[in-house]
């Protein structure tokens, strides 16, 4: 199992809730949940059984119909998978949860009784089909859990020390040279490339085989597909998803769901990009009708931007029309010598950190009445009851019209204000320009 920070967010649950809450950890399919709860188990308690719905007999699914008798179900547990169970030192993980809604209607009882404590994972938790019919326990505990980040996957790779001294340069708003920045630029672009999928990571770290990598990644996807054709067998939310690296492409103010799904009606489209959210596949930032602290009260649901959750299969789907990606596609991202606009590729990127570090998103958008040109901030993130802007670019920082014009616009509403892009730490005027391996200390 490679290193992942939820750990130390579960040993916290498990230390404050002394078995009064079950924890649930709900992310995207093949991000590691189940584990990193199977490492928990066995690291923090005398005995665990996980029980995996996605494979489960009938007659495991069955004994959740009815709790009532909760000496019964532990002792048909212990005998069917052979474990002893210890009073407060033992672990039930209930895998894959979303496929036996009992067993999570279930939760409420069996932390009321407090012999064990309980672990659930699952993906396409909130998905309709999933939660019809049974009552969410209160004494759930929800953790969200997202790929591998940029310092979990150095960390794979055997390196503990470079985040902490950029972050001492980030807090001493220090720059680190053209040549250091290149070398830091290269490595990030390869966590860009393999992404934060753990069996992508081991896989890279197996072969180094770019190839191999991408194929791995071209099996999640598919894996993704499937799950969108359960929730909606007419294909539209594959669509959706299929359509994202052209719909951030064309540099639009919004993802424009009408072009990719013909007439649809913007009540469906409402509901088919609320799906697609629960299954935390994407990412999706919405547009700040009033960019100000409480943006989340002003937000357009029908003016959005669609971003994957892993950078790395962004980058797979960017070139899905070819049968695999090709090393030298690779090669020439990894050296940022493609011939094409990778500004998309960056602000996917930025998403995937901001959202990890615990952010909503949310861009703006405005219209200059004199010149007609649209401006769009890429992301709205707040500090100290103020708002910070962000642009994101794939090259220099010569011009930031964007920030500039937001700026003018609502200066008492901004504390700081961000350009990340490639090039090395630094500021102008008032603005932090910062390398895109930076933007995690935000």
């Amino acid at each position: 199992m490679f290193k992942r920070k939820i750990y130390d967010k579960m040993l916290e649950w498990k230390k404050i809730s002394e078995g009064r809450s079950a924890l649930l950890i709900e992310g995207a399919r093949r991000i590691g949940k189940s584990t990193v709860a199977e490492a928990f188990a066995k690291n923090e308690y005398e005995s665990y059984i996980i029980i995996d719905f996605a494979k489960e007999s009938k007659e495991v699914r069955d004994l959740f119909e009815d709790v009532s008798n909760l000496n019964y179900l532990f002792l048909q547990l212990q005998l069917r998978y052979r474990v002893d169970l210890h009073e407060r030192k033992s672990l039930i993980i209930f895998d894959e949860v979303q496929l036996c809604p009992k067993a999570r209607q279930a939760i409420k009882a069996l932390v009321q009784d407090h012999r064990y404590d309980y672990m659930e994972t699952g993906s396409l938790i909130s998905i309709k089909k999933n939660v019809k019919d049974i009552l969410i326990s209160s004494e759930e505990r929800k953790l969200a859990m997202y790929p591998m980040d940029y310092e979990e996957f150095l960390w794979a790779l055997g390196d503990e020390t470079t985040i902490p001294l950029l972050r001492k340069c980030y807090d001493a708003s220090m720059g680190l040279g053209d040549q250091m920045n290149r070398k830091l630029m290269r490595d990030f672009r390869l966590y860009m490339l393999v992404g934060g999928m753990p069996q992508a990571v081991d896989e890279y770290i197996r072969t180094n085989n770019f190839r191999f990598v991408d194929q791995v990644k071209r099996d999640i996807l598919n894996l993704y597909e499937d799950d969108f054709m359960k929730i909606d067998p007419t294909g539209r939310i594959s669509m959706l998803f299929d359509a994202i690296p052209v719909q951030l492409n064309k540099n639009a103010a919004r993802y424009q769901a009408s072009s990719v799904l013909g007439g649809a009606k913007p009540d469906s489209i409402l509901e088919l990009i609320a799906e697609l959210k629960d299954s935390k596949t994407v990412l999706v930032s919405y547009h700040a009708n009033n960019p100000d602290v409480g943006m989340a009260n002003s937000k357009d649901l029908s003016r959005f931007k669609l971003f994957l959750c892993d950078t790395g299969l962004f980058t797979t789907l960017m070139f899905k029309d070819k049968d695999f990606t090709e090393n030298i596609i690779y090669e020439k991202l990894l050296s940022d010598k493609l011939s094409t606009n990778l500004g998309y590729l960056y602000e996917n990127v930025v998403a995937q950190i901001l959202v990890a570090n615990g952010n909503e998103l949310f861009y703006f958008t405005m219209l200059n009445e004199v010149s007609k040109h649209n401006y769009e901030v890429d992301f709205l993130i707040t500090r100290k009851n103020k708002i910070c802007p962000i642009e994101v670019k794939s090259s220099g920082y010569k011009t930031h019209k964007s920030l500039d014009a937001f700026t003018e616009k609502f200066s008492d509403r901004i504390l700081w204000r961000y350009l990340i892009y490639t090039k090395d730490y630094t500021k102008d005027a008032d603005i932090f320009c910062l390398p895109v391996y930076m933007a995690q200390f935000l």
